[in-house]
């Protein structure tokens, strides 16, 4: 499952990244915001605009704006999955 197929509220950990797809600035600022394989994340909620720009992603004990893009980058264990 991706990351922006997740539903609000429930969490998960991050399998996987694609950073092939993000530019290098981009990738870096997600991985110092603590995104990185083996993190645990839930969303929070999700913009209202067409798109449902930006999702606002929990991590730790911080909430982080990521556009879906980044998003659909990010692969997730399945629930109830051990990682």
């Amino acid at each position: 499952m991706l990351l922006d197929q997740l539903p609000n509220g429930q969490h998960a950990e991050i399998a996987a990244i694609d950073w092939s797809v993000l530019p290098d600035d981009e990738g870096k600022r997600l991985r110092a915001l603590g995104i990185d394989e083996g993190a645990c994340v839930s969303i929070r909620h999700r913009g209202i605009f067409f798109g449902r720009d930006p999702i606002a992603l929990s991590i730790g004990r911080m909430t982080v704006a990521i556009r879906r893009v980044h998003a659909r980058a990010i692969t997730l264990h399945p629930p109830g999955q051990p990682a």
